[in-house]
């Protein structure tokens, strides 16, 4: 009886030490800026196990805990043979990446050919198997909603993070029943154009509408319903957001970037740019910029790539020249 009290005395204080951690963990998480500076720069070393501010050096938590595997790969190869888990989920699928599927090459796991007497069965398994994946109208409406988001963000050349964040936004809109009475073509751009400013990574309505099924008009509708509905708090684009994209269109050097970039914030701190579009802001700083560096590009080149025209570059970089005092030769 007395040892039977102490084990249950060892598994209390074990139970207890467990929730501390977790615990800790969570208060780590929510840690956001470091504490002696301010600073939102906060690393995670997994191998020293430390949690720190990049800025001042201040060390958080010097026993943080590594979620990663215990094993190591070299190659793609070797990670995928020693891992033991699936895919991440993922909201850019309606069913997030949770059921199976069966693969369309009528080989084993052995990577031998299965035999013409099982074909016919296996072929039976996908049917079925692609019918019960989707199997009301909600999910139907999710599936074709996320295939042409994967279409219009792969068009726009959008990286997997802006992609979650549109389907998450979009799966929202359908828990708030929001999408009654919309096409789903203008609610995925809509939710689409919303997650490029979230992320800093800017999209036009004209740009979006270009790969969209709808017009540029209704887009912009159904963006600003979204955003009131839900709450959305988007702060206006910078043009300085469009300026490294511009950059690489026209192939110009990163010297020509950081100076359109110092330029946009001169403007900014003077207010140059409020009332005024932010990609035309954006295209005239990189017109200047590429003339006081001599990597000279036409105004014509320039509004091509940025989607203005050249009497709004030549009106932005008039004022911007005027204003800030830059002494431009043509």
């Amino acid at each position: 009886m007395v040892e039977v009290e102490k084990e249950k005395v060892k598994e209390k204080e074990v139970e207890k030490e467990v929730e501390l951690e977790r615990k800790e963990i969570e208060r780590e998480e929510d840690i956001e800026v470091c504490p002696e500076c301010g600073s939102p720069r906060l690393i995670r070393d997994y191998r020293r196990g430390e949690f720190i501010c990049q800025d001042c050096g201040l060390v958080i938590e010097d026993r943080y805990i590594d979620a990663g595997p215990e094993w190591r790969a070299f190659d793609s190869e070797q990670r995928d043979r020693r891992s033991r888990v699936g895919a991440p989920v993922t909201y850019t699928i309606h069913d997030k990446g949770l059921s199976t599927i069966i693969d369309w090459s009528n080989k084993d796991f052995y990577g031998k050919a299965i035999s013409v007497r099982n074909r016919a069965q296996l072929f039976r398994l996908r049917k079925w198997q692609r019918r019960i994946r989707i199997s009301n109208a909600t999910e139907r409406n999710l599936a074709f909603a996320l295939s042409e988001l994967d279409r219009m963000a792969s068009a726009l050349g959008l990286p997997k993070s802006v992609r979650e964040v549109a389907a998450v936004i979009y799966r929202k809109a359908i828990e708030s029943n929001l999408i009654r009475g919309r096409s789903i073509e203008a609610v995925v751009a809509a939710a689409l154009y919303a997650a490029c400013r979230q992320a800093g990574v800017p999209r036009t309505l004209d740009e979006i509408s270009t790969y969209s099924r709808v017009d540029r008009k209704e887009i912009g509708r159904t963006y600003r319903f979204i955003a009131r509905e839900l709450g959305l708090k988007l702060m206006p684009t910078s043009p300085a957001d469009y300026v490294p994209r511009f950059c690489a269109a026209l192939n110009l050097s990163g010297e020509v970037q950081k100076k359109a970039i110092e330029i946009i914030k001169k403007a900014e701190e003077r207010e140059l740019t409020s009332g005024r579009g932010p990609t035309g802001v954006a295209a005239a700083a990189i017109y200047v910029a590429s003339i006081l560096l001599g990597e000279r590009r036409t105004q014509r080149e320039v509004a091509e790539v940025a989607g203005v025209t050249e009497v709004t570059i030549r009106n932005r970089y008039k004022e911007l020249a005027e204003k800030l005092d830059i002494d431009i030769i043509l």
